[in-house]
């Protein structure tokens, strides 16, 4: 992995064009951190992703996360929330209203947790596989 700080401006805007690893970049994505140095911040809110990382200058603003992330993360909620609701009703809580009431603060919880996730998930792969602009920068004449 390259040290940021002994990296000049020039050597982060050139790209050497080998392939990047897939888990480090979907690692660092996950953790809401640029997919190429994991040290800067990739959103400057809840969702909206830098034009560039704010330690190593990748650029960010090519990515095309759209609807995946919320794809994604009514998926995981569901798939976890679906079968708790049943052990929870056959088993403990036999009050509708009361088991809606939790699980309700419990699916917004679960999702406002996933969703920044899957959407940097989803920056980190698209910029490990060169998605979207994230190809090869070449330098100047080349």
């Amino acid at each position: 992995m390259t040290d940021v700080r002994t990296m000049t401006p020039d050597s982060m805007a050139l790209d050497d064009g080998l392939e990047r690893e897939l888990k480090p970049a979907i690692k660092r994505g996950w953790r809401k951190r640029c997919p190429n140095c994991g040290t800067g911040k990739m959103f400057q809110g809840y969702l909206k992703v830098h034009d560039s990382c704010t330690v190593c200058g990748e650029e960010l603003y090519h990515h095309r996360a759209d609807d995946g992330p919320a794809y994604l993360t009514i998926l995981v909620v569901g798939h976890l929330m679906a079968p708790l609701l049943h052990i929870t009703y056959v088993n403990f809580v036999q009050e509708p209203m009361v088991l809606a009431s939790i699980f309700t603060v419990g699916t917004v919880a679960a999702s406002l947790y996933l969703l920044p996730r899957f959407k940097g998930f989803m920056v980190g792969f698209q910029w490990a596989k060169r998605m979207h602009g994230f190809a090869v920068k070449t330098g100047p004449g080349g």
